[in-house]
């Protein structure tokens, strides 16, 4: 209730809004938005103060320029146990078996804190760089020398959730957009006729967070991750007409869309600054660029064989042994390391694979409590041949450049 009575058209904001104008005073908006450009002057004088020495010569970060256009984003959700994979601790054999005492105290799950425990696979050298590796990711092996791996990263959170979106939007708390929604907000796209920012689901399901992790919110909604299985019948949900629609022809869709177009624009005159109703049109416009983009990008169909079997990709197989195995997830999850190199080479900035998920028992994802070699084994084995895949693909296409 205010102070003019519930329900009255007069409400205490107004009444502040008509005394800052008649006093001549700024709101916090209001100077937000005619400070704003001096803010960015004094960053942007900064940053150029920055290239130069005081000698004149360029600042070494100048000498080289920006390169990167694109980003693909590998996510293990549930955490790969970087001890048995990639992190090699001697220790950890040397006092295996014996209890653990990490000095501090250490947040348990379940059933507490157990002995020490030595790696699950062996480790030897790969590449020039003589990195180690355990041998349930060997495949990696063959690109070791273009890796380059953090032994330091640490979380403020051990919680599944809150430590995925850490990963994926640099916060613990929900709410805030995705790294891939920034690059779509700051950048734009390089392709117009697809989405700016692609994910690509593990088949299973979503990670913890669900679409929390690519979501784009406090930003406009059409910077949110467009969400593709490449391993459905449809990998993007409804963009084709439905199969009663026999209807439809090429020449019906062009006058509907041509319609909807200058609909959309007389709903859009009428109600200017409506974020959200921009948002929708701009999303079924790209929908219906997408229905003749999108097919061709998602087939793999004109791939050579030699390509499929580097990815581990068996076309038409379908006869998968009941439980998960190697040879189904190098399958799997190369199918969306493909996809993820066709769309970026045709212009999708932000490609996120993920792996793993958060439905069912056991466990098909990292969060490996029950058995480690269980379900470790067949999803690093697979994605070690995938992820090798695709950075080899990469590399021989020129696009690592």
């Amino acid at each position: 209730m205010n102070d003019f009575g519930m329900g009255s058209p007069f409400h205490r904001s107004d009444l502040r809004k008509t005394h800052r104008r008649s006093a001549g005073l700024l709101s916090r908006r209001d100077w937000l938005a005619r400070s704003g450009g001096g803010l960015g002057g004094i960053a942007l004088a900064a940053m150029l103060a920055d290239q130069v020495r005081a000698d004149g010569t360029p600042h070494p970060a100048c000498v080289y320029p920006p390169k990167v256009k694109r980003v693909v984003q590998l996510f293990m959700a549930g955490a790969a146990s970087h001890l048995d994979l990639f992190d090699y601790k001697p220790a950890l054999v040397k006092h295996h078996g014996e209890k653990s005492d990490f000095g501090e105290h250490v947040e348990a799950f379940q059933d507490g804190l157990g002995p020490w425990l030595k790696p699950i696979w062996d480790f030897k050298p790969y590449g020039e760089c003589g990195k180690l590796l355990s041998d349930v990711v060997s495949p990696l092996g063959d690109v070791a020398d273009r890796l380059a791996f953090l032994h330091n990263v640490v979380s403020s959170s051990g919680v599944h959730s809150a430590a995925t979106l850490l990963q994926t939007t640099g916060f613990v708390l929900p709410g805030f957009p995705g790294a891939g929604c920034w690059i779509s907000y700051a950048l734009g796209s390089l392709n117009d006729n697809l989405p700016t920012y692609v994910v690509l689901p593990d088949h299973r399901g979503y990670a913890s967070n669900g679409v929390k992790n690519w979501d784009a919110g406090f930003l406009p909604s059409q910077y949110s991750g467009t969400v593709i299985q490449p391993l459905a019948e449809q990998p993007l949900a409804d963009l084709q007409p439905h199969a009663i629609g026999s209807f439809a022809n090429s020449t019906a869709d062009a006058e509907v869309r041509a319609t909807l177009a200058a609909l959309n624009q007389r709903h859009r005159d009428q109600r200017p600054g409506d974020q959200q109703l921009d948002a929708r049109i701009q999303s079924y416009e790209l929908a219906a660029r997408m229905q003749l983009a999108a097919p061709e990008a998602l087939s793999l169909k004109d791939e050579p064989e030699h390509i499929l079997r580097m990815y581990g990709i068996q076309p038409g197989k379908t006869d998968w042994p009941s439980e998960i195995n190697a040879e189904e997830e190098a399958h799997l999850f190369g199918t969306r390391c493909l996809t993820a190199r066709r769309l970026l080479e045709r212009g999708v900035r932000f490609v996120q694979v993920w792996s793993g998920n958060d439905n069912g028992f056991p466990r098909r994802n990292w969060d490996s409590h029950e058995d480690v070699k269980r379900d470790h084994g067949p999803l690093a084995s697979g994605m070690a041949v995938g992820a090798s895949a695709l950075i080899k693909d990469l590399a021989q296409r020129g696009m690592l450049d």
